[in-house]
């Protein structure tokens, strides 16, 4: 099978064979032409994909040894994402599918991050709470058995990736943020300085990190003259550690209410030093079982897309040739959890520890 997902910033492709085992998993990112912007821009996005993604597909099938005839399946990222750039891969993956008679099936962007738990550790647990945390999402997931997913949390405002990229602008550490913030955070002290961490109501296993963006903005407006670069080193530590903390302690609410002992911990944001180091430490005096993806599995990339086609291919979706990008898609949920219904006004319970 051929994944391809284009949904942002990377032109990715990779192929898997029967069985989910990954053999290649090519990647071309764009950091090198946001960088300057401080953020993407989706058209400069859509045009670089375009330019890319025949260049990544057939790299991805010489990594792997193989050619298009062989190819007996696609999958593809049709949302969320950038309109734009979706389009790129998905109308490149139904002309390929065309072009070579073989199925093609859509996958959602976050129906791919939570696969890719399962790629590196095919025995992981099915039944498990799942924090996908990324540069635009933030959500908390109960897996179930049969594969489907209860919603248990959401970000009210910004995703902890976008929260990092924020951050690392105000202190003027470059893009992408979290990489920067995660290696200037290892000479800080991460409790130099007191961030509010987002607890929300009584019930609630929601996120929110506007409000720690605007305390690093005043912590910074406040101060006379610039910090210094260990000044930096202890204000990204302790930025870092407010978002880290918050992901650790509600996943873990999480587990201890759904009764379960695993745990995967999936997106870009998942590549954090820091968020693996505490969410290995609490793992082990939790006796939890623990699933965090390689590094290379972490952001975005098509081995995931094409291990989330397989599992939809074999539980039986059927492919078709009218796939379609829908930038705004919500993953695939059974239902949201009944307190969560009841508690979704920020207004009204929203509150700091």
């Amino acid at each position: 099978m051929l994944g391809i997902e284009s949904s942002c910033d990377e032109t990715a492709a990779a192929i898997i064979d029967h069985k989910g085992t990954v053999l290649s998993n090519v990647v071309s990112s764009q950091i090198g032409i946001h960088e300057k912007f401080g953020g993407i821009v989706p058209e400069l996005a859509a045009r670089a994909h375009l330019g890319l993604i025949d260049q990544v597909v057939e790299q991805a099938l010489s990594q792997a040894h193989v050619s298009k005839c062989d190819l007996g399946a696609i999958a593809v990222t049709q949302g969320p994402g950038l309109a734009g750039a979706l389009l790129v891969g998905t109308s490149y993956a139904k002309a390929l599918s065309y072009g070579l008679s073989i199925p093609i099936v859509g996958v959602n962007h976050l129906q791919g991050h939570i696969a890719s738990a399962w790629i590196a550790d095919p025995t992981f647990p099915v039944s498990c709470i799942v924090l996908v945390v990324s540069g635009g999402h933030t959500h908390l997931y109960r897996r179930e058995i049969d594969g489907g997913c209860v919603l248990l949390g959401r970000t009210r405002d910004d995703a902890a990736g976008e929260a990092f990229d924020k951050g690392a602008q105000m202190l003027g550490l470059g893009y992408p943020g979290g990489p920067a913030i995660d290696r200037v955070a290892r000479s800080g002290d991460p409790g130099a300085i007191a961030f509010p961490r987002f607890r929300g109501g009584k019930h609630s296993l929601d996120f929110s990190f506007s409000g720690l963006k605007t305390s690093l903005l005043y912590k910074l407006r406040d101060r006379v003259g610039a910090p210094s670069p260990d000044q930096i080193a202890d204000l990204a530590a302790s930025y870092q550690e407010a978002i880290v903390d918050v992901l650790v302690a509600k996943a873990f609410v999480a587990l201890e209410r759904g009764n379960l002992d695993a745990l995967a911990v999936v997106g870009g944001v998942s590549a954090n030093s820091r968020l693996r180091m505490l969410l290995n430490e609490r793992a082990a005096r939790s006796c939890i079982r623990l699933a965090i993806p390689p590094a290379e599995y972490c952001t975005d990339n098509a081995a995931m897309i094409a291990a989330a086609g397989r599992q939809l291919l074999v539980s039986g979706a059927q492919p078709s040739f009218g796939v379609e990008v829908d930038s705004m898609a919500a993953p695939t949920l059974i239902a949201m959890e009944p307190h969560e219904r009841e508690s979704s006004d920020p207004k009204k319970e929203a509150s700091y520890f």
